[in-house]
């Protein structure tokens, strides 16, 4: 009997818990809705339900939309789904529906279907609720905009996770089966016909921020890169290949500086590539592809090619070639 009562007791107690803490999560959300009103952002819903008793706490909310102004960004779908366990909000799993979402971007907007579609944030204890980890994981998707598809996958995997460095995290992607439009690959085709999706795309690289991110990061400022450690970059589309890995250094005003090593695969295409996407000015193509050609000739195979892309003083340098100004790497 003694027993029964401590039972009934510690249900009470964490059944008072769960309601005061679902209570907690629904107050929350919605004042972040309003701080982001306040600071001049759209942001709306028309609802929240929270279930899961008693292990979880998942809240639904109903028709959000969330624009901000000052960088003409701005999304909204049918649900978005927050589940985390009772014990600690921190370790929180996000639920896209299956449902199209759209982002926009000033007055371009893309529609986002995804199946699975779910995102997990790992949050440290703590009133800045600094990142741990972030991945989003997706099965087959893609992205329309004006009513064509524009890329599409089977699937998708990307990770951010904290290292012994607050500031510097390891970030690593990965999509199966990637697709460019048709229209891309009729533009971008060299003397063949490029297959309809890559046979190899992922990327892993470690990046040294200037702050760590937390609520602040996506509230005020976003930390800004300062360290790139690329490990490796591969794609491999048809008879075109492409592996990059190197360093680079970001200052204050976001332009790089060190050298990225670059071994590519039937080169020549990935020049006429560069050209197409307006990378290469189609002046400097014949003067690049005389040098890449003594170049690849002096490592014994004239179609593949070994240099580095150098970034030094805003400018970028393909081998001995000056290529023009270096992007400024910024995160708005």
């Amino acid at each position: 009997m003694r027993l029964a009562k401590l039972l009934m007791a510690a249900l009470a107690v964490w059944s008072l818990y769960w309601a005061a803490a679902a209570w907690g999560l629904r107050t929350g959300i919605e004042s972040w809705f309003a701080q982001q009103e306040r600071q001049g952002w759209q942001a709306e819903h028309s609802g929240l339900e929270t279930s899961g008793y008693p292990l979880r706490h998942q809240t639904r909310i109903s028709r959000p939309a969330l624009a901000d102004p000052r960088t003409g960004t701005a999304w909204r779908a049918d649900w978005l789904e927050l589940d985390s366990p009772a014990a600690w909000p921190g370790r929180l799993e996000l639920h896209f529906p299956a449902t199209a979402q759209r982002l926009s971007y000033f007055d371009r907007t893309a529609v986002i279907t995804a199946e699975g579609l779910q995102a997990s944030l790992h949050l440290k204890p703590g009133a800045a609720l600094e990142l741990e980890q972030m991945a989003a994981v997706a099965g087959s998707w893609q992205i329309e905009r004006g009513g064509e598809t524009v890329l599409s996958g089977a699937a998708l995997d990307l990770r951010m996770v904290q290292t012994d460095s607050p500031e510097t995290y390891r970030i690593t992607a990965g999509a199966q089966e990637f697709a460019p439009r048709a229209a891309w690959r009729r533009l971008l085709a060299a003397s063949a016909p490029l297959p309809e999706r890559f046979d190899t795309l992922a990327l892993e690289m470690t990046v040294g921020f200037d702050a760590s991110w937390n609520r602040s990061a996506l509230e005020q400022r976003r930390p800004q890169p300062r360290r790139i450690d690329l490990k490796l970059a591969d794609a491999r589309w048809g008879d075109l290949r492409l592996k990059a890995m190197g360093a680079l250094t970001v200052d204050e005003e976001g332009l790089p500086a060190g050298e990225i090593a670059l071994q590519a695969e039937n080169w020549r295409g990935l020049v006429l590539m560069a050209e197409r996407t307006g990378a290469l000015p189609p002046a400097l193509r014949g003067t690049v592809e005389r040098v890449l050609g003594l170049l690849a000739e002096t490592s014994g195979n004239p179609r593949d090619l070994d240099i580095a892309l150098g970034f030094r003083d805003g400018y970028v340098t393909l081998g001995p070639l000056p290529l023009g100004h270096a992007p400024r790497l910024i995160i708005r």
